[in-house]
């Protein structure tokens, strides 16, 4: 297939976009600057100049493709106000991508957090959250599974809370840049809550996976780590950075403070047994071995 892959030049991007290319798929890739088009060309996809805002040329990526996968977002957690131009944004675009497959029958593969689920392991039949300060992408999402009904194999790639590659990305990468400006490994309340995680290059195979084969109208989880308690991912980044480790108050992490709380494991069960995904890179506390002091 020639795929269409918006944000393909990030840390899940830039391996989903490999992995792509590895199993004899091509690329258009959304570059919003000259660098990330060199980026795109240097991975060997086709770059098209635009970002998330530019609808037309994101219409334009539809038209030439066989299939989309869309991972871009602006990571802007700063304000609430930050995050909810940037859920804005990028509700508007997949809503456009949708819009211009329907009818078509190609595959549209989109990306949601995993669920958060009170007193249990959240599961691939457990609806998005669409409250809270990024609720906004998943109604965004369930939106787009809809499409299902007119004409759309559109599917859904839940990651969790971490997507990692040596040693960076996701919460465990906001913790270690925190501690890193702060002096400080802090973990909210007693730590004992669980994130999931993945390895980015175990997860851009579950891209590829529900691309070529997922069903219209289904969800997938792409968790290697079901949960690892958030003071021993804190332990091992104030071990590498040679820094106290201790607890802070949930407000430290701004408006992603109440997510950075809660207990959220999350099973991939259903996603190994149906589409045959298992991986097979470290888990996160291994490869958060490769933080440099």
């Amino acid at each position: 297939m020639h795929v269409f892959v918006t944000g393909g030049t990030g840390l899940i991007g830039s391996a989903v976009v490999a992995e792509l290319l590895g199993n004899g798929h091509t690329v258009l890739a959304l570059a919003r600057s000259d660098a990330s088009a060199l980026v795109a060309e240097a991975a060997g996809a086709e770059p098209l100049r635009g970002g998330l805002a530019d609808l037309d040329v994101l219409r334009a990526g539809v038209a030439q493709a066989d299939g989309v996968i869309h991972l871009a977002f602006a990571n802007d957690f700063s304000s609430p106000e930050a995050v909810a131009k940037a859920v804005a944004e990028e509700s508007a675009a997949i809503a456009t991508l949708g819009e211009e497959l329907v009818g078509s029958d190609r595959p549209f593969v989109t990306v949601s957090g995993t669920p958060y689920v009170p007193g249990r392991v959240s599961t691939e039949a457990d609806p998005l959250p669409t409250d809270g300060p990024v609720g906004g992408r998943g109604r965004a999402v369930m939106a787009v599974l809809e499409l299902a009904s007119r004409g759309v194999r559109t599917t859904a790639v839940r990651l969790p809370r971490t997507v990692h590659n040596q040693g960076t990305g996701g919460f465990a990468g906001l913790l270690t840049d925190i501690a890193r400006r702060t002096g400080l490994s802090g973990y909210p309340g007693d730590g004992a809550q669980r994130w999931p995680a993945v390895h980015a290059l175990d997860a851009a195979v579950l891209f590829r996976l529900a691309l070529e084969q997922a069903p219209a109208g289904t969800a997938w989880h792409a968790v290697a780590d079901e949960g690892d308690k958030v003071r021993d991912i804190a332990a091992v980044i104030g071990r590498r950075l040679s820094l106290p480790v201790e607890s802070v108050p949930s407000e430290t992490y701004g408006p992603l403070g109440p997510i950075f709380a809660m207990d959220q494991p999350s099973s991939s069960t259903h996603t190994r047994q149906a589409l045959g995904w298992e991986p097979k890179h470290p888990p996160l506390l291994e490869d958060l071995e490769n933080i440099q002091p």
